[in-house]
C-alpha cells in the first residue's frame, strides 16, 4: 500500500510515457495508435504491463482512512495482497519489479515490497518504506497489487480490511504534494525548465542502480 500524499497525480496513468485518453469512452492507446488492456472503472484501475503481459497491476484509492496503523502492520507482516504506498509513477515501479521478480534478483523479500522500493531514487530499501510506504497517521492510502496469469487476489477481501473511503482515481491529483515530490526526488528549477515533473522523477528512479 501506498501512502496518498507524496505523488504526482493521474502521472500513474502515464507512467509508460505514451498513454493518452481518447474520446470513445474510457479506452487507452499507445505510442503507435494500438488499443492496449486497461480496464478503467470508477473505484479503480487496471494496466496490463508492457514487459510481462500475463501480469496486470490494479490500483485502489482510498481516503478518510483510520486503521492505517494496523494496515501498516498487516502489510508488514505479509498479510495483505499489495503495496500501501505513496502514489508516484507505479506503473514504471511495477514493472521494474516484476522484472526482477522474473529474474530472481529481487532487492527485497516480496514483490509488493519491491514495488515500493522502486518508486525510491536511492537504494536505501528502509527509506524507502518510510517515505514511501503507508504511515501510522496516513489517511489516505494507494493499494497496488499484481496478478500474474492465472493468479488472482481476492479484491472484496482487501478492500475490506480498509477503514475508510474508497474513492476514484481521478481524485488522486487532490491527494498530492508536489513540493514534497520535488523534496524527495531533489528536482531542481532548471530541470523543470528543460522538462516535466514526471521526466526528473522517472530519471532519478531510473538511474539509481548506476549512480
Amino acid at each position: 500500500m501506498l501512502r496518498a500524499g507524496a505523488g504526482i497525480g493521474s502521472c500513474c496513468v502515464q507512467a509508460s510515457g505514451s498513454w493518452e485518453l481518447v474520446s470513445e469512452g474510457r479506452i487507452f492507446r499507445d505510442g503507435q495508435g494500438r488499443r492496449r488492456i486497461l480496464l478503467i472503472y470508477e473505484m479503480q484501475l487496471t494496466h496490463q504491463l508492457d514487459l510481462f503481459p500475463e501480469c496486470r497491476v490494479t490500483l485502489l484509492l482510498f481516503k478518510d482512512v483510520k486503521n492505517a496503523a494496523d494496515l501498516r502492520k498487516k502489510a508488514m507482516e505479509g498479510a495483505i495482497d499489495g503495496s500501501l504506498i505513496n502514489p508516484t509513477v507505479i506503473l514504471v515501479a511495477a514493472n521494474k519489479a516484476v522484472h526482477l521478480y522474473k529474474l530472481g534478483k529481487m532487492k527485497t523479500r516480496t514483490l509488493p515490497t519491491e514495488i515500493i522500493f522502486n518508486l525510491s531514487p536511492n537504494n536505501n530499501i528502509s527509506e524507502a518504506l518510510k517515505k514511501f510506504g503507508i504511515s501510522a497517521n496516513d489517511t489516505s492510502v494507494l493499494i497496488v497489487y499484481t496478478e500474474d496469469g492465472e493468479k488472482q487476489i481476492d479484491q472484496e477481501n482487501l478492500i475490506s480490511q480498509v477503514e475508510g473511503h474508497q474513492v476514484a482515481l481521478e481524485k488522486l491529483s487532490e491527494l498530492t504534494n508536489i513540493t514534497e515530490v520535488k523534496k524527495i526526488y531533489k528536482l531542481s528549477s532548471q530541470e523543470e525548465n528543460i522538462g516535466t515533473l514526471l521526466d526528473g522523477v522517472i530519471g532519478r528512479m531510473s538511474t539509481k542502480d548506476v549512480l
